[in-house]
């Protein structure tokens, strides 16, 4: 699992563990299996001998296409040279029609995956629980929340780990396999809930998103109207879970 260290990764990890096959996790903190997916370096060895290998690996710096994008052609040469014969990647649900670099990247990574010289499947997911927690907490710390209008469907990690471990033990499908929560919130309406979750007190702040990208994420883009697999966590009920909360 290249990215097994991650917050998606983990998930994966353990789920495959846990119906009983041998996995390897591959990142730049691995202590066993350390890669570099931007150099290659580790590559070869680590796939070395796997019957499948899943991308889980992600980069929001200005780096990202030589990770994601690049670093995915080293991971398909790789996993071909040693006999893998299932390229398992995860992708974000609607990243063609978001007109931000980042999502470009992931686009270009679904390309280059599709056309690989190794069987494939894909995994779109919509946004984690997990990452809009986060971003909710790191704007607290200043006691104010801007938030665009923009319609969300998160998705507990957890939830779309599972979906990923199930289409790594089948055969590739060529195709994709679309994972999205439960329901569709407004980020404003999602703030509101994460304030009264946490008990944080900060500022909702309406920040007008202009132009292209702002007409892409109110229209819904990053929604699943038809997903493969609807997870079943809210994201009240996520926040008031065990499950380490960012606050």
């Amino acid at each position: 699992i290249a990215g097994g260290t991650g917050t998606l990764g983990r998930g994966v990890a353990e789920e495959l563990r846990s119906r009983g096959h041998e996995v390897r996790v591959l990142s730049r903190r691995s202590g066993q299996y350390r890669v570099d997916l931007a150099t290659g370096a580790g590559l070869g060895q680590a796939v070395d001998g796997c019957d499948v290998v899943v991308d889980a690996s992600n980069d929001s710096s200005r780096h990202a296409a030589q990770t994601m994008v690049e670093g995915s052609r080293r991971l398909l040469a790789a996993g071909q040279a040693a006999g893998v014969g299932h390229h398992v990647a995860v992708s974000i649900v609607g990243c063609e029609q978001v007109p931000m670099s980042y999502f470009r990247v992931k686009a270009e990574q679904e390309r280059v995956v599709s056309a690989g010289p190794v069987p494939w499947s894909l995994v779109r997911a919509t946004q984690f629980h997990e990452l809009v927690a986060g971003a909710l907490a790191a704007a607290a710390r200043w006691r104010v929340l801007p938030v665009p209008r923009a319609a969300l469907q998160t998705v507990a990690a957890g939830e779309v780990a599972r979906v990923v471990a199930h289409v790594a033990e089948g055969a590739p499908r060529l195709g994709r396999v679309e994972v999205a929560g439960p329901e569709v919130a407004d980020v404003r309406e999602m703030a509101r809930i994460w304030r009264s979750a946490t008990g944080r007190r900060a500022l909702l702040l309406p920040v007008p998103l202009p132009g292209q990208l702002g007409r892409a994420l109110r229209r819904g883009v990053l929604v699943s109207q038809r997903p493969d697999v609807t997870g079943t966590v809210r994201f009240a009920d996520w926040l008031a879970s065990p499950v380490p909360v960012s606050r």
